[in-house]
């Protein structure tokens, strides 16, 4: 098992798991009805008429028979909220009103979360500032300006947008008068401060609010109108804003559920136009390249990205930036080029849904490959020769057989070398072998069902040790013969319980464990025991069975001496065989 519970020690986990009861949790989200021992409703994350989505309050702990999501009330507010482990666990501590550990042990924790406080109110309060004013006579030039681009009154207040007036000053006075300090306006970045002279550090630009996954407003991007420089300002990072850790639009994006990719684009403004037209799940870097941070941020809403950065040479190259990026971060992604050299914006509101929703995503292969391709003449032989060689080094990092045998079918028609010595060139005499799963013989068909039901009688039995109603010596760690079954076992033993158990499991396992370990409780210690003894007696006969069958395949071919002795051997185990049989009827 792998921890991921960080510096936030083991018994104050439990404290707040206690604290944070899971059916008020769940509540607050999802409709619950009681039926028996278990709370049901309509399950969060994905499309149900039927409910299948169950929680088990006494282990604290969810699981959906629909989808198989699972998991503790921490995993819960990760899913829901698109959290971390450590944001959702703060974020559990601050509704309970429960001092996080770190807090007894730095004096200056108070302080900081109160500066932060303030902060965020001092850029809730300038982006109502920025919204009323891009209505007003001094935001005509911005709210004409978002109009030209084709917005509506609804976009426009779907993401807060604003206008930031010409004044030198005028938000800085505003904010005073309502009681922030000109060092807190300074330290948000809304205020400039230089040889003892203090101004806004937006004028005379379109603002778009960069908010988080909870509504806080972190900072700002802003549009400068007409020809002035910079073209785009962004804020700097502060005390609560750091651009190289979010997106913008997470607050949107937190919103949309069951998406198939994220669509990464470079300008607020293409976020903004694509998602007016309809087009869920498109974030923006802010104001900076793309960062492996950002990528794992991203890597929370969809199982793969779409990179979909401006047509010119700058956002080409951007591209291939990216793509590094989420390699190295083992994040599929794939690219949307944008004809005639086109923003986004640009070209879903020349070409409309439609023409965007039908771009064909690109490889990340197949997209390097056609950039290498500028890099040299084809009509030549030293061409198609250094051209073959350069994508040879592209396709060495193709894991599936059937992307890499089209990529080197493309690169055969281009080049006119075989597809031989293609794989010649990579290093590899022939295509990789597809995995496949392995089916066993006929004969060994009975074996491999007996190892199925073990494993299903074992995961019972951890089942009915997460009741606590059994004597730690009736089931013992060692009678799991699934590693990972008796990992948990051992756990158990230990005093752990299951959420916790379930939270240091990787994040693709804790559905599966959360479904075995949510018992049935309303069963009494005797049919608890029964159903226990039950199941050892079933590993037993299990066991049996399987020794039997060892010895029956090596008898034919065991030296004349021996096979005497393992005939006496399958004998007795038979006999045993029978004896556990009639008492398990």
């Amino acid at each position: 098992m792998k921890g991921i519970q960080g510096r936030f020690p083991p018994a104050w986990l439990d404290e707040l798991r206690s604290r944070a009861d899971i059916v008020q949790v769940v509540s607050s989200y999802v409709q619950l009805k009681r039926n028996g021992h278990r709370y049901w409703g309509l399950c969060p994350f994905h499309n149900e008429k039927t409910a299948s989505f169950s929680v088990d309050q006494e282990h604290q702990l969810y699981y959906c028979f629909g989808c198989k999501a699972g998991g503790s009330v921490i995993q819960f507010v990760m899913e829901m909220e698109r959290l971390d482990f450590q944001e959702a666990v703060r974020l559990l501590a601050d509704r309970l009103h429960m001092p996080l550990p770190e807090m007894k042990e730095d004096p200056d924790y108070e302080r900081r979360k109160s500066q932060r406080e303030r902060l965020l109110g001092a850029n809730k309060l300038a982006a109502q500032f920025y919204h009323k004013t891009l209505f007003e006579k001094e935001g005509e030039d911005v709210l004409r300006y978002l109009k030209k681009r084709g917005l509506d009154d609804s976009t426009i207040r779907k993401f807060g947008l604003g206008a930031a007036p010409e004044g030198w000053d005028t938000l800085t006075k505003y904010l005073l008068k309502e009681g922030y300090s000109l060092d807190e306006l300074h330290a948000c970045g809304l205020t400039v401060v230089k040889e003892k002279k203090a101004y806004d550090m937006f004028r005379g630009r379109a603002i778009f609010p960069i908010i988080d996954l909870n509504g806080a407003i972190l900072g700002f991007g802003g549009r400068a109108m007409g020809e002035a420089m910079p073209k785009y300002l962004n804020t700097q990072d502060t005390p609560v804003f750091n651009k190289r850790l979010g997106v913008y639009a997470a607050n949107l994006l937190k919103k949309t559920r069951n998406l198939n990719r994220v669509v990464l684009v470079e300008g607020y403004m293409d976020v903004v136009a694509l998602s007016q037209f309809g087009v869920e799940g498109v974030v923006a870097t802010l104001g900076t390249s793309l960062t492996p941070e950002q990528a794992r941020f991203i890597k929370r809403f969809a199982p793969q990205v779409f990179i979909a950065y401006d047509g010119d040479n700058a956002g080409q190259q951007a591209i291939l930036r990216g793509l590094t990026i989420f390699q190295a971060e083992a994040i599929p992604a794939k690219v949307l080029v944008m004809p005639d050299k086109l923003d986004p914006d640009e070209f879903i509101r020349r070409d409309g849904l439609e023409a965007f929703l039908g771009l064909v995503p690109l490889s990340a292969a197949r997209y390097r490959m056609l950039k290498k391709q500028e890099e040299f003449d084809l009509s030549t032989e030293d061409g198609r020769v250094e051209f073959a060689k350069a994508c040879a080094l592209i396709l060495k990092d193709v894991a599936e057989p059937v992307e890499l045998e089209n990529h080197l079918n493309y690169l055969s028609i281009q080049t006119g070398f075989s597809r031989e010595v293609l794989l010649a060139q990579m290093g590899l005499t022939q295509a990789p072998k597809q995995k496949h799963i392995y089916t066993p013989p006929r004969e060994r068909y009975e074996k491999t069902a007996r190892t199925t039901e073990s494993v299903k009688t074992q995961q019972m039995l951890l089942s009915l040790m997460a009741t606590g109603k059994l004597k730690s010596e009736v089931i013992t760690p060692d009678r799991f013969t699934d590693s990972s079954l008796r990992a948990l076992a051992e756990g158990l033993q230990n005093g752990e319980s299951p959420a916790s158990l379930i939270e240091m499991q990787e994040p693709e396992n804790r559905a599966a464990i959360a479904n075995i370990l949510m018992t049935k409780s309303q069963l009494d210690r005797d049919s608890v025991l029964k159903m226990a003894q039950d199941c050892l007696n079933r590993l037993n006969i299990l066991s049996l069975e399987e020794r039997m069958e060892e010895l029956k395949a090596a008898l034919a071919a065991a030296p004349a001496g021996e096979k005497p002795a393992m005939v006496n051997e399958i004998v007795a185990l038979q006999q045993r065989l029978n004896q556990l049989k009639s008492a398990a009827k």
